[in-house]
Formats: structure tokens, sequence, C-alpha cells
């Protein structure tokens, strides 16, 4: 799939999600076909596969990759839920393709302040009113 992907426009990655050895869905790198920054191969494979099932949650099932994850990839198949993940190249290998991603993974450890990214706290008493919301609302799906 990720070879394909290349010739088709696409990056050079592929992923799978599958249940009980059936696969439920696949998903391709579409970022600069589609001007998606998120749309890796395995966001476009969990978004399937979380809506051909009708749940967000995705116990029971396994990621197939072609890399190593990268952070939001990782981080997405966390949120997910998925039992097992394999991949096939290293995060070194997609940095020799020119996919490196070192940079996020020592920004994360870095307090807000000390990020190449500019951030700032802002409206603070204004935005927890959302998460007083959230808490205080009896019937919510927890995530």
């Amino acid at each position: 799939m990720a070879v394909e992907n290349v010739a088709a426009g696409g990056g050079p990655f592929g992923a799978v999600v599958a249940r009980d050895g059936n696969v439920i869905a696949t998903g391709v790198n579409r970022v600069t076909a589609d001007n998606d920054p998120t749309a890796h191969a395995e966001v476009n494979a969990i978004r399937k596969a979380a809506s051909v099932l009708g749940t967000f949650d995705l116990r029971g099932c396994e990621i197939y990759t072609s890399c190593e994850p990268c952070p939001m990839c990782l981080g997405a198949i966390y949120w997910a839920r998925l039992d097992r993940m394999f991949y096939g190249c290293t995060k070194q290998d997609a940095a020799e393709a020119g996919f490196d991603d070192a940079f996020i993974y020592r920004e994360l450890v870095l307090e807000p302040g000390l990020r190449r990214l500019h951030s700032s706290e802002m409206l603070r008493e204004d935005a927890v009113k959302a998460f007083q919301a959230w808490i205080s609302k009896t019937d919510r799906t927890e995530y």
C-alpha cells in the first residue's frame, strides 16, 4: 500500500487496522494529496475503522503500519486503545527518507514556554468552564 501510494501522489506510508484476523480498515498517507497535515496513514486507518465499527474505542483491534509512527499517530493509537501495533520501518529509516520527527519528541518534554512554538495560557477562567460542565454532566460518555 505504501509503495502504491507513492505512485498515486501520496506519501510512503500505509496502515491497516484488523480484528480477529480480519481487515477492518486501511489508510495511506494523503498529507500532500489532500492538503491535510493530519492525513497520516495511521490516522486515516483509525478514522475509517472507528466509522466501520461505530465506536471510538478500538480495543480488540491491532494496527499494522509500514513505519514506526510519528508522535501524532502514536497518540492516536493510544487514544483509540488499539491492543497491539506492528511496524515495518523504524523512525530512523523515516528520518533518512526526509521524515524526521525527532524534534517533536524533544519539544514534548519541554515546558510550553521553552518550546519553539510560542504558546501562552490565556482566558483560563473562561476555558475551564467547559471542564466544569463536563464534570457535572451525569450522562457523559467517558473516553
